[in-house]
């Protein structure tokens, strides 16, 4: 009877440290996850806005350039994560006809402000005073980002955080 427990014991030992082992050295998933939309294919919602800091962004403005419209909040984590990779891709696209616009997703413009500067923003991002810009959208939850071409259109719905190397794959496909 001893025998037999301490087998079972060193059985569970081993599964649980090979479970450990696994989870400690398996790559966390950073792509965001392409979601189907109503706006895909459609020109996307007007968008007009006051930037955190001042100055004033407008889609309709931007028209021939691709546009990566990313929903983001001070207070998700998601966001966190991908706050470096947004900022690295926009200066890896600053002069490349690709702009990255940030739109603040029910959050205070001081906790905002404070995220961006903490993270190194690289981009713009509006404020979205009562979710309005949110419902055209029809965003619930950030982060969420619309990748929209040249011309207007929304291309692509991503949900969750986003890397750098998916955002170099969906851009390049949009710009085809």
């Amino acid at each position: 009877m001893k025998r037999t427990i301490t087998i079972w014991s060193i059985v569970a030992l081993v599964i649980v440290v090979a479970f450990s082992i696994f989870l400690g050295t398996r790559q966390p998933l950073t792509d965001a996850t392409s979601a189907p939309s109503p706006l895909l294919g459609k020109v996307a919602p007007a968008l007009k806005g006051v930037e955190i800091g001042g100055g004033t962004f407008s889609l309709h403005r931007d028209l021939g350039h691709v546009v990566v419209l990313n929903f983001w909040a001070s207070w998700c984590e998601p966001c966190v994560e991908e706050a470096p990779n947004l900022s690295t891709f926009a200066w890896q696209e600053r002069n490349k006809g690709v702009d990255v616009v940030g739109v603040v997703f029910n959050d205070t413009v001081a906790a905002a402000d404070a995220f961006a500067k903490h993270y190194g923003s690289l981009y713009p991002s509006i404020v979205d005073p009562g979710g309005a810009i949110a419902n055209r959208y029809g965003v619930t939850s950030p982060p969420t980002t619309y990748i929209i071409d040249a011309k207007g259109r929304v291309e692509a719905t991503l949900l969750g955080a986003v890397s750098v190397a998916q955002l170099n794959e969906v851009v390049k496909r949009v710009e085809r």
